[in-house]
């Protein structure tokens, strides 16, 4: 089993950072065709780094859960449990893979790029993830609770940000921010402990670094 966990920890990495990412949920659509207008070029370089930002939430994402559950599965407690938890875990990435897609997708159509450090931010999400994972099954859950907490505010301060006009961008911000919220809801429901507040403060501190540096880079 920690042969297999780590051999799927691996591929998903590669995935992540190397292959295009297939969502299993249709990219959302504006409620609204008619509303459609075209974005000026301001308009679209301020869509584009918003966008290119929450992408690279999602490959930070993809990197947490995926080290959380090897840390389930590579432990040494009670197997039955950290095997649905690790199920858990996963269960969610799968959802994230889907914000990765459409991220990916919406960049592509406003042609913005991905961050450059896709890979920096993937190795020190995988860590921090690895490290949470390893601390028991009610901090990880803990840690998922925060995290998705401070990603849900993130994507409500996007939508203050994007041009009003452009509903392709914001229904994905939209729906992501709705997914966010039930992650957050289904791991206080499976026993997640609260952090506390310094720990809960270097997130932010750290997250704050990242969406900084990728609304450029």
């Amino acid at each position: 089993m920690p042969m297999d966990a780590l051999l799927f920890a691996a591929d998903s990495a590669l995935r992540t950072l190397f292959a295009p990412p297939r969502a299993t949920r249709p990219c959302p659509t504006p409620a609204n065709q008619l509303g459609l207008q075209e974005l000026s070029e301001i308009e679209r370089r301020t869509s584009g780094a918003l966008m290119r930002v929450n992408h690279v939430g999602e490959v930070c994402a993809q990197a947490l859960y995926t080290a959380q559950a090897l840390a389930a599965r590579t432990g040494n407690r009670d197997g039955a449990q950290q095997e649905a938890l690790a199920r858990q875990l996963e269960a969610a990435g799968a959802e994230e893979t889907d914000h990765l897609a459409w991220t990916r997708q919406r960049l592509d159509a406003l042609g913005a790029r991905p961050s450059l450090l896709n890979p920096l931010w993937y190795a020190g999400s995988f860590g921090i993830g690895l490290i949470a994972g390893r601390m028991g099954t009610s901090v990880s859950l803990g840690f998922v609770v925060e995290t998705e907490r401070q990603v849900e505010a993130h994507l409500a301060s996007h939508l203050t940000q994007l041009p009003p006009h452009d509903l392709p961008s914001r229904a994905i911000v939209n729906q992501m921010k709705e997914d966010e919220a039930r992650h957050a809801k289904e791991a206080m429901h499976a026993g997640a402990a609260e952090l506390p507040a310094p720990v809960r403060a270097v997130m932010r501190l750290a997250a704050k670094v990242m969406t900084t540096v990728a609304h450029t880079i």
